[in-house]
């Protein structure tokens, strides 16, 4: 498909920018009901934790926001990094966040807040961390990367310091596969995204830390190196996780949280119409919601 860098920047950018701050609790939902059928009351306010750069997330999370919003609740999104997002969502700032990896990405921030949070299960099982080069890179496999480092410019452009991506690259890929002799740079997805546009423009070589599912290989022509030794692990299921009050709180957004299924084509159909624009928003909501009358069986599922 069509390139799309500035884009890239711009929009992951925007993200990027929100900062974590003030995140006020938006939990004032209450299971009584005048029938008592054990629902949960209208108009109960609703804040969801989004990760900074992580386009699946925002995703779903736009998606949701939308879908509770038709139910009578009001939703709102706070951003900020992994770490902060699983602290807030234990301590009550945020309600539930809807980009948790396992069993290797976020296994640490899991076992850390374990008692204070609830995994209420995955909704894509194809989530992957990958090491990703220009389609014309010349290797194909993470054993050839060190004897090779040169046509890269010595360099590895990473994202997030905090992000499990980074920590498993640090950790495990560039001991195992010797690339200590390598820049390991990481500063932000839209500058890692930049970087990867700018080489795929001057036709140079580039190996970037990315992951699945993202748009980025729709956008442009790269391709994943293969890892043998499997230090980036094997597919991973990316899950829902909320507050332990949330289930006697919003008893029926839980179930619904907790029955809520995307694969990965409809995942990127969302993602497409989001992010690939020339003038990307700062807001996606009409961009969402026009998606979402054109997927209305979908949709209806969500809260059916």
């Amino acid at each position: 498909m069509r390139k799309r860098h500035l884009l890239t920047t711009i929009a992951f950018g925007a993200v990027a920018a929100v900062a974590l701050a003030g995140c006020a609790s938006g939990s004032t939902g209450t299971d009584d009901n005048d029938d008592n059928t054990g629902g949960d009351a209208a108009g109960g306010e609703i804040t969801i934790g989004v990760f900074n750069g992580w386009p699946e997330g925002e995703a779903a999370s736009y998606l949701w926001k939308l879908a509770l919003e038709d139910q009578g609740y009001t939703v709102n999104l706070e951003y900020a990094d992994a770490g902060p997002v699983f602290a807030g969502v234990a301590n009550g700032d945020y309600d539930f966040a809807l980009d948790g990896w396992l069993p290797l990405t976020h296994a640490e921030y899991f076992e850390q807040y374990g008692d204070d949070i609830v995994d209420l299960g995955s909704w894509n099982d194809d989530a992957k961390l990958t090491m990703t080069v220009n389609d014309g890179a010349p290797i194909t496999s993470l054993t050839e990367l060190a004897d090779n480092a040169e046509a890269f410019g010595n360099r590895i452009v990473g994202i997030e310091p905090g992000a499990g991506l980074t920590a498993a690259t640090q950790d495990v890929v560039i001991p195992t596969y010797g690339l200590e002799g390598m820049d390991f740079i990481t500063s932000s997805t839209p500058a890692m995204l930049a970087e990867l546009s700018k080489a795929i423009d001057a036709d140079d070589d580039i190996v970037v830390t990315l992951w699945r599912p993202h748009w980025a290989y729709d956008a442009f022509p790269i391709r994943d190196l293969e890892d043998p030794e499997g230090t980036l692990g094997d597919a991973e299921s990316i899950h829902t996780f909320a507050t332990t009050s949330f289930a006697e709180e919003f008893p029926d957004v839980n179930e619904w949280l907790k029955n809520f299924r995307m694969d990965s084509d409809t995942l990127f159909s969302l993602e497409n119409v989001m992010y690939n624009h020339e003038d990307v928003p700062s807001d996606f909501t009409n961009i969402v919601r026009e998606w979402m009358d054109g997927n209305q069986e979908f949709v209806a599922g969500l809260t059916g």
